[in-house]
């Protein structure tokens, strides 16, 4: 029986050290009880990779003790109710908000590729249909119709189109006074184009015109006679508009479906 005992007893610390050496397998450290799981360090090192560096030990060993030092403040951040704080709360939200949305931008990118065929099944389609001027506008996106007419109420009494321009909803043009760059009139959706077209140089529109997208406030900069630029040159630039397009038009049907109270 004492042997029998015996046995068990090892048995019970052998099987013990078998669970704290997967436990170890698993974890790269545990700070105050709290483990640092070994696919967070994975995954951290897997970016820095993506940036160039090189996996090495010394890499690693890094990496761990970058996320240890991090676990530590956190945890202090904890003790002191930061985590609790509304501001704190806000940018906390706001930071996964972000992570996610850009997580499902890449996720729609992959499965909605734009193919080199699409590319220049486009830029044939623009160039043959493109008529005999281009043109160069600048627009400000908004989500309401009021708020597109608090604009051109502002652009009369003198506010430069530029500056309103940054709050624009588009983030391709509003950092840039809403400019659209050079391009044909069949590279805008119908609405858009046949407000643009119907202005004269220097002028806006002075009734807000509605898309899929929203609100625009049209202003018309400049015309030219059209010469389609060769394929390559602007393969890029129609790639990343088509991906765009795609994105929108996504974006759209998600809020089609959504319920909204």
């Amino acid at each position: 029986m004492k042997l029998f005992r015996c046995l068990s007893k090892t048995a019970v610390v052998a099987m013990l050290m078998a669970a704290g050496a997967v436990a170890v397998a698993q974890n790269i450290a545990v700070v105050n009880g709290k483990p640092i799981p070994r696919a967070r360090a994975d995954a951290f090192v897997q970016e820095l990779v993506k940036q160039g560096q090189q996996d090495t030990p010394q890499l690693q060993a890094l990496v761990r003790q970058e996320l240890v030092d991090r676990e530590i403040l956190v945890q202090e951040a904890e003790r002191r109710g930061l985590s609790g704080k509304p501001e704190i709360r806000f940018q906390l939200d706001n930071s996964r908000q972000q992570v996610l949305i850009n997580a499902l931008v890449q996720d729609q990118l992959a499965k909605t590729k734009v193919t080199d065929a699409d590319v220049k099944a486009e830029y044939e389609r623009l160039t043959k249909n493109g008529g005999a001027k281009e043109y160069r506008a600048r627009h400000i996106l908004v989500d309401k119709e009021d708020e597109a007419k608090t604009i051109i109420e502002k652009l009369k009494k003198g506010s430069k189109f530029e500056e309103l321009a940054k709050q624009s909803k588009d983030p391709g043009s509003a950092a840039k006074g809403g400019d659209l760059d050079w391009a044909n009139a069949n590279a805008f959706v119908e609405p858009f184009s046949k407000a643009m077209v119907s202005l004269e140089k220097g002028k806006f529109t002075e009734a807000p015109v509605q898309s899929q997208f929203g609100w625009h406030v049209i202003r018309l900069d400049d015309t030219r006679a059209a010469k389609p630029p060769e394929f390559d040159e602007v393969k890029g630039q129609l790639t990343e508009s088509m991906q765009r397009q795609k994105l929108q038009d996504f974006q759209q049907q998600l809020k089609a479906k959504a319920k909204i109270q």
